[in-house]
């Protein structure tokens, strides 16, 4: 569904189960299953990964301290890109004062990503210890995996690899008298340097590589924080939306565009009920009819809207919003035609249309090939939700990298799919047990 030509996209993929979105991904089911992080026994639950970037002295390590303190019922642990500069060697050291320490090259990347997924993999990892008056890398400490990573450092947004790995990207930007003021107090006092080294490094070094190399990254940032530690608002927001995060579904943290609806014991209830290979053909349809309604509810309101006043019968004037026009859906068949009536009931006099996708036995991948017949029709990609009952993380994965731009709403996740390709733990064959067509 959407504006203009919106589509509510319904079936879920190829497999045994038509009303769970799983796609066609036999060679790609390791793969997906490390990215996913599903394991033959619980699931690893993947960590909500920060980066917090920003000029030298700027307060990085600030805000990430300030994070850890409001997140103090979660686990979670900061790193900090410094620990990851290449050792100088003897030559190097000899003219250390001409090292440029905020250039690219000066952090060793490539151990730093092997690090960061390892944490994200749920393993622990020995994190070096740099110090600054040897130049060398000395001793390590152990960082075990957490629900929150704090990436702190002046270049993480630099490497696209790193900012691939990151769920929230923040910059913190301050003043650039207040960071050399900072960095003059820091140098002299924590790093034993002579005042005339730090200023003639500050203008041979850091300036320029600040505006080379790390002030372009601050486009990467979905957050900018002015003034840096002292802005108590912004961080409280932050943990706002990190406490929101972590309540969601792992997929949720990597694809900005999956929604699941919020679960209450109603929700579980009657997925219980659902699942229940005992419960009746009545039972059933009368419970999946009420989560394709809460579905359907959640999808509408992802479409947009205008804002309207009206008179109310006081005489007051009420201030709300139109809904959509020109809305339209399409269900794939068969199993998408169970939710037809939940979209008219929601949506008075809309038009549906079909497709029926033909599949040779269980490798065709339903969701996106329909998906791509609508893009093919001409519909814009941003303007497709894809609402389905329930979701395998495989297929999440497939549909969401291809088209990046729709939205999908699901009422539940599953675990993954078994050896033979069903969703698990699942609810059997929906359509059968929707419309009354299974053998028993």
């Amino acid at each position: 569904m959407g504006s203009n030509s919106i589509k509510d996209l319904t079936e879920a993929s190829s497999g045994v189960h038509f009303s769970g979105l799983h796609g066609n991904i036999e060679t790609q089911n390791t793969q997906i299953e490390q990215e996913s992080g599903l394991m033959a026994g619980k699931p690893h639950k993947q960590p909500f990964v920060i980066g917090v970037a920003g000029g030298a002295s700027s307060g990085k390590k600030t805000v990430g301290d300030m994070i850890i303190d409001q997140l103090h019922d979660q686990r979670v642990v900061l790193v900090n890109q410094d620990s990851f500069y290449h050792s100088l060697t003897s030559e190097e050291l000899l003219t250390v004062h001409e090292y440029n320490f905020d250039h690219p090259d000066a952090f060793d990347t490539e151990k730093l990503l092997s690090s960061m997924e390892m944490l994200k993999h749920g393993k622990s990892v020995d994190i070096p210890k740099y110090d600054f008056k040897t130049y060398k890398n000395g001793a390590s400490r152990r960082v075990n995996p957490s629900d929150v990573i704090i990436l702190e450092g002046i270049l993480i947004f630099h490497d696209p690899r790193v900012r691939d790995m990151l769920n929230m990207k923040i910059f913190v930007d301050t003043d650039a008298d207040v960071r050399l003021a900072r960095r003059i107090r820091r140098d002299t006092t924590e790093k034993g340097r002579e005042i005339g080294l730090v200023l003639d490094q500050y203008s041979k070094f850091v300036k320029p590589s600040f505006e080379n190399f790390i002030l372009p990254t601050k486009k990467y940032a979905d957050i900018i924080i002015p003034r840096g530690g002292d802005n108590h608002v912004a961080i409280d927001l932050i943990v706002q939306h990190i406490r929101t995060k972590l309540g969601q579904h792992d997929l949720c943290k990597i694809y900005p565009n999956l929604y699941v609806i919020h679960s209450t014991f109603q929700i579980r209830g009657m997925h219980t009920l659902i699942r229940d290979a005992k419960t009746t053909k009545h039972d059933f349809v009368f419970y999946s009819d009420r989560l394709i309604r809460l579905v359907v509810e959640h999808g509408l309101g992802h479409l947009p809207f205008t804002e309207k006043q009206v008179t109310t019968p006081t005489g007051s004037v009420y201030t709300g919003v139109d809904f959509c026009k020109r809305l339209c859906g399409v269900s794939v068949i068969r199993s998408g035609e169970s939710m037809e009536n939940a979209l008219r009931a929601c949506c008075k006099g809309i038009k549906i249309g079909k497709i029926l996708i033909h599949r040779e036995g269980d490798n065709g991948n339903s969701a996106v090939q329909a998906i791509k017949l609508l893009i093919k029709k001409g519909v814009p990609e941003g303007n497709i939700i894809f609402l389905n009952l329930i979701s395998a993380p495989q297929g999440v994965h497939v549909v969401c990298k291809e088209f990046p731009r729709i939205k999908i709403v699901t009422s539940e996740i599953e675990t993954g799919l078994n050896e033979e390709f069903r969703v698990v733990p699942g609810m059997g064959e929906f359509g059968d047990r929707y419309f009354g067509t299974d053998d028993e």
